[in-house]
């Protein structure tokens, strides 16, 4: 989970990116990226962590840097707790220094020391966890797309508490269908990427089922409709903004909206300052900055703040 930022509601669209790191090809180098999934941001040191997933690590990076670092991993596939297959969610641990890590094959998610970690803990078993985040009172949520729901749990529960979906695939808001990305903004409020339906889900303290907070009206590209939304980000005036992958683009809801607009990207797939290719996840700096991680490129792309004034 990111520190939200204070763009402003009256910010125009975004037109050209640059790419900040990665985009250096595939290798296994500090500077490249294989098909990365999400990222997070550190606010207080401005570094962002990467799960890298192809290249089994997670990355630190710090802002302005030419290179990252590798915080967990980087020892190859396999099934140690040095090692991870695939490593998809990444959430920040501050109280405990640590990271946590959504382990995707090995069905698993770990916590790994921030700093100096050689190896890392399982603390949740028996999990296809695609996305996963945490609040700020500790308790991490999960997004499990093979059984189309989302769990919270405390450090050292065995099974954790259901909070959305799990009654099978489907389109009821007591469904999910193939959850991915979770979100939770500064008021613990919890966004869930559906991309089976075409849909954000927002769940709010005390709720008992979510509320549709975009799309949910098929595939498509009209500014009513997401396809295969997969990570979303919330700044300071509520604004809501989704990484809406097959159309290339992320979309901002503003509050009380009825429909999106096209934020970045909405261009057509390729490598140019204003398209995305295949974009991942999104986050934002304190200055108002944005990051979109594009799976495809292996980089991330800062859309900057000065083209907001």
């Amino acid at each position: 989970m990111s520190n939200v930022t204070s763009v402003s509601i009256r910010a125009k669209s975004l037109a050209n990116g640059i790419v900040v790191f990665g985009g250096n090809g595939k290798g296994v180098a500090l500077n490249q990226l294989v098909q990365p999934m999400y990222m997070t941001m550190d606010d207080d040191d401005q570094t962002i962590y990467i799960s890298d997933q192809y290249n089994q690590r997670v990355l630190a990076w710090k802002i302005n840097a030419t290179q990252g670092k590798i915080v967990a991993g980087g020892n190859g596939r396999g099934v140690n707790l040095n090692q991870f297959q695939f490593t998809f969610g990444v959430a920040i641990d501050k109280k405990n220094d640590s990271l946590i890590i959504a382990d995707y094959r090995n069905r698993r998610v770990v916590r790994w020391a921030r700093r100096n970690g050689t190896a890392g803990e399982t603390i949740i078993s028996d999990i296809e966890c695609w996305g996963l985040a945490m609040d700020s009172s500790g308790y991490i949520y999960t997004a499990d797309p093979s059984r189309h729901e989302v769990r919270r749990w405390a450090i050292g529960e065995t099974d954790g508490t259901l909070i959305a979906g799990g009654y099978g695939p489907g389109f009821g808001l007591d469904q999910l269908n193939q959850p991915r990305g979770v979100y939770i903004d500064r008021n613990d409020t919890i966004y869930i990427a559906d991309p089976g339906n075409h849909r954000i889900l927002k769940l709010t303290k005390g709720a008992k089922l979510p509320t549709i907070a975009a799309g949910g009206r098929g595939p498509g590209n009209s500014l009513l409709q997401l396809n295969n939304p997969v990570g979303s980000y919330v700044d300071n005036s509520g604004a809501l903004y989704i990484v809406d992958n097959v159309n290339d683009r992320v979309m901002r809801w503003r509050p009380g909206a009825i429909q999106g607009e096209v934020f970045i990207g909405g261009n057509g797939r390729g490598n140019k300052p204003n398209q995305l290719n295949n974009p991942a996840d999104i986050t934002a700096d304190q200055y108002g900055n944005f990051y979109v991680l594009e799976f495809d490129n292996g980089r991330i792309k800062m859309f900057p703040s000065s083209e907001l004034n």
